[in-house]
């Protein structure tokens, strides 16, 4: 063996496990290897996972906070306005740099995997060649899979379309929409039945922001799980957003999740920035506009959880922490029995690589050796206290390290891997 982890906790539960690793692939799973590896790492009984995935995100625009100027409102509107403002400055050098700097970020926080949104509604492509030199770039330690997104919509930017085409063929992953940004309720439409078809004549993946409003009359969902049928794309969609779906009557909503669930169309929630741009015509009550995840997953759908936004024109905070994300997802969502919160931990981990298409992600024999060793016992003590991710793996080499944390409150008979040492005579 190469590296052997001994004494792990796995998500599922199973605790005592010996992880060999050899090759870059998972050899062994199971109790008392009685094999040596050249390395071997105590996990001494904390939780080892399959790598964070971050279903959407928009790379584009991350750490860009500031340029030209800041959202005084905090508004979707205002930040789609300002980054128009700035797409007129951008280099591609900026935009390589900035991106690449926000990948570190995430290596070191565990995340493994990214789906980001670029624009394509800038006619110089400046964003999609930076982001395809990226992937390149990244390529040994983070999966990047992009995007083709009409920003300002597919129908309502002038050479939307031509863009998006030209985007695809210099090897962008995925079809990508807007359709509660065309000018009306039938362009929304008109435009997921031509990506849709787009996307099964090339054999694509599709991913749409979708219904990101407080309008619940918005209901391009409905149109796109429809779609996905017709066209045959089945379990090759995603929405994204869908907070309209917050604000919609319970009785169309009854309706919408099963079909929503027969198109085995994906969805994608984005705790942080829903709740931060949702709601800003409201007084109070204020909605806070994350779709409706439980019930969601109740009815079969797979639903991930996205970071979406860092320190860019939509959002001020951000540290690429997919447990931030988990954890005030489960907070919004009303997540907080012992099940819930493992479901929460799942839509930063099994249920994005779904999404994704990620068919080697997960801590199984024959899978590639990408792995988290964090700092708590188990999936919920995780997310309670965003713990360390004190090795991440990829292929078997362990690529970032954090030390542990010395400060966290200890529990009769629950084991955790925190501690605080009294001084003496206290």
């Amino acid at each position: 063996m190469d590296l052997i982890l001994r004494g792990a906790n796995l998500p599922d539960g199973r605790s005592g496990i010996d992880i060999g690793i050899r090759d870059g692939v998972i050899a062994h799973l199971g109790p008392a290897l009685e094999n040596s590896a050249t390395e071997e790492i105590d996990a001494h009984g904390r939780l080892v996972s399959a790598p964070f995935v971050d279903a959407h995100f928009h790379m584009d625009a991350t750490l860009s906070l500031g340029l030209p100027r800041m959202n005084i409102s905090g508004t979707l509107l205002e930040g789609i306005a300002l980054w128009g403002e700035l797409k007129p400055t951008l280099t591609v050098d900026a935009l390589i740099e900035r991106a690449m700097a926000y990948c570190d970020m995430a290596v070191a926080q565990g995340i493994g995997a990214i789906r980001s949104h670029v624009d394509v509604c800038d006619d110089r492509l400046l964003a999609v060649d930076a982001l395809l030199e990226v992937r390149k770039r990244v390529a040994p330690y983070l999966d990047l899979q992009l995007v083709a997104f009409p920003q300002d919509g597919l129908l309502r930017s002038p050479n939307a379309k031509e863009n998006l085409l030209r985007a695809l063929d210099r090897g962008v992953d995925v079809v990508g929409g807007i359709p509660h940004f065309e000018r009306t309720d039938a362009d929304g439409a008109e435009s997921i039945r031509w990506l849709c078809e787009l996307a099964a004549e090339r054999g694509l993946m599709v991913d749409m922001h979708c219904d990101e409003t407080d309008d619940p009359m918005s209901r391009h969902i409905q149109t796109l799980a429809a779609q996905t049928m017709r066209t045959g794309l089945q379990g090759r969609v995603t929405g994204s957003h869908l907070t309209s779906m917050h604000s919609m009557d319970n009785y169309f909503v009854s309706k919408l999740i099963p079909l929503i669930a027969e198109s085995q169309v994906h969805a994608i929630a984005n705790p942080l920035i829903n709740i931060t741009l949702q709601g800003r015509h409201d007084t109070y009550p204020k909605r806070r506009g994350m779709t409706r995840v439980p019930e969601l997953m109740a009815a079969g759908v797979n639903v991930a959880f996205g970071h979406d936004c860092v320190m860019d024109p939509w959002y001020a905070m951000g540290s690429a922490d997919m447990l931030d994300v988990a954890h005030m997802g489960l907070h919004v969502a009303q997540m907080t029995s012992r099940d819930g919160t493992r479901a929460c931990f799942d839509a930063v981990t099994s249920n994005a690589a779904r999404v994704m298409g990620l068919d080697d992600h997960g801590i199984e024999v024959g899978k590639r050796a990408d792995m988290v060793l964090l700092q708590a016992a188990d999936t919920v003590e995780a997310i309670r206290l965003k713990a360390a991710r004190l090795a991440v793996i990829r292929d078997g080499k362990v690529i970032a390290s954090a030390p542990e944390r010395v400060v966290a409150l200890d529990l009769p008979g629950r084991p955790t891997a925190l501690r605080f040492e009294r001084p003496s005579g206290s």
